[in-house]
């Protein structure tokens, strides 16, 4: 259990809340560069911690992100004309270029000098693995941007899901790190085989094991934790262990244990105090799925799963479109998409989890140590103004995930790739 004042302190992050503070001093990734990829196309509305922004790409590709709402009457500029190298309001005609700057004022006189003293909140930001990242800090302590676990390299291929999700980051992110659940609710979907190692079809994700309670093992490091989830394999058992190391590397990145063909990470950014941007990846290794292949397979495909703004089409109103004669013949969930059975769990809890009143078991020791580091961050943050993480002791690039089925004379700490 928590208690409901760390509950706080671990789930809100609007306004001055510690938790909120904490993930300003990060670059974080704010919205898909899909999103913006064209010049003088649709301005898109960003939620991030409880700021409105809005992003665009002027006429010669230089993308922009403002404040939403115009400097003059507050309109949003959401709504606005993207043309000529500039976003222009609606209400007067009032534009600004990339980088804030006022260069017309339709609705002022010709001699007023106005527009030269005008100038609008505009965002730092880069652009790297299929994201547009920002930083909502204090620009003068501003860190370097530096390279995310999933895209290490400029090249590395990387394909993101995006969905909006109505409730609050922590609880999405407490699933991500939670080994122990996909072995129930993922179990249509994470299929046992006889494989040497986890491996992936178009249909499903194979595992070598049918072991549903495994021992948990953590290890805290400087950017967050790691854990291992040591289960029975299905072959040589009596000799071996199948390992999954998972990875938090806070506040926004969890590494999933990897397969033979590609690895897997999620990225969990807070729109407001109860509601969140999940994008699930597939990234890197000998066969990664292209984007449209992956949103597929996730059954998190625009037009038809998601809609044009990334909310889902299944939903608590719909009961998550679960199929209860699928579920009857075999399927544990009845709801199609391995994103979308976690979406069921974590909106039907509510929009924002009162964790003093959780019962937790061994399987949930990662629950408790993220909700351990991460509210001691934020009383860290609050009481001294330092951010776990930032800036990074360890370069991210080189912090991984691992599965592997291992002797049991070896420990997973040194089979796998060391910890900072």
């Amino acid at each position: 259990m928590l208690s409901k004042e760390d509950n706080e302190l671990l789930c809100r992050v609007e306004g001055d809340a510690p938790m909120g503070q904490l993930m300003r001093k990060h670059w974080i990734p704010a919205l898909l560069c899909e999103e913006v990829a064209e010049p003088d196309g649709k301005p898109v509305r960003v939620g991030l911690l409880g700021h409105q922004l809005v992003a665009f790409r002027d006429s010669s590709g230089k993308l922009g992100v403002l404040d939403e709402l115009c400097p003059h009457r507050k309109a949003s500029l959401v709504y606005g004309r993207n043309e000529d190298d500039g976003l222009r309001c609606l209400y007067h005609g009032w534009k600004f270029d990339a980088d804030g700057n006022c260069t017309d004022m339709s609705s002022e006189p010709p001699e007023s000098t106005l527009c030269e003293k005008v100038k609008h909140k505009s965002w730092p930001h880069t652009e790297w693995g299929g994201f547009v990242w920002m930083y909502l800090g204090d620009e003068e302590n501003m860190p370097e941007f530096q390279p995310p676990p999933f895209a290490p390299k400029e090249d590395t291929n990387v394909s993101i899901l995006k969905i909006k999700i109505p409730c609050n980051w922590a609880q999405i992110t407490e699933g991500q790190i939670d080994s122990a659940h996909s072995s129930s609710l993922h179990s249509s979907d994470m299929v046992p085989a006889r494989v040497e190692s986890a491996g992936a079809t178009e249909e499903n994700w194979l595992r070598p094991s049918t072991d549903k309670s495994p021992r948990l093992q953590v290890e805290r490091t400087d950017y967050g934790f790691r854990y291992a989830a040591i289960r029975r394999p299905i072959k040589d058992a009596a000799t071996h262990e199948y390992v999954r190391m998972t990875v938090y590397v806070a506040p926004f990145f969890s590494l999933i244990p990897p397969n033979t063909s590609y690895n897997v990470a999620t990225v969990i950014v807070p729109i407001d105090d109860e509601n969140t941007t999940f994008n699930f990846i597939a990234w890197g290794g000998t066969d990664c799925p292209d984007t449209e292949t992956w949103r597929k397979f996730a059954r998190a495909e625009k037009g038809v799963d998601v809609d044009a703004d990334y909310n889902a089409l299944r939903t608590l109103d719909n009961d998550f479109l679960q199929d209860r004669q699928a579920m009857k013949e075999g399927n544990f969930t009845g709801i199609a998409g391995i994103p979308n059975q976690d979406i069921a769990m974590w909106t039907s809890m509510g929009p924002l989890v009162d964790r003093s009143e959780d019962v937790l078991g061994a399987s949930d020791l990662a629950i408790v140590e993220f909700r351990k580091l991460m509210s001691e961050a934020a009383k860290t943050m609050r009481d001294e103004g330092k951010a776990l993480g930032s800036p990074a002791a360890t370069p991210q690039a080189e912090i991984a995930s691992y599965q592997e089925v291992i002797p049991k004379t070896i420990d997973w700490r040194d089979a796998a790739k060391p910890a900072a």
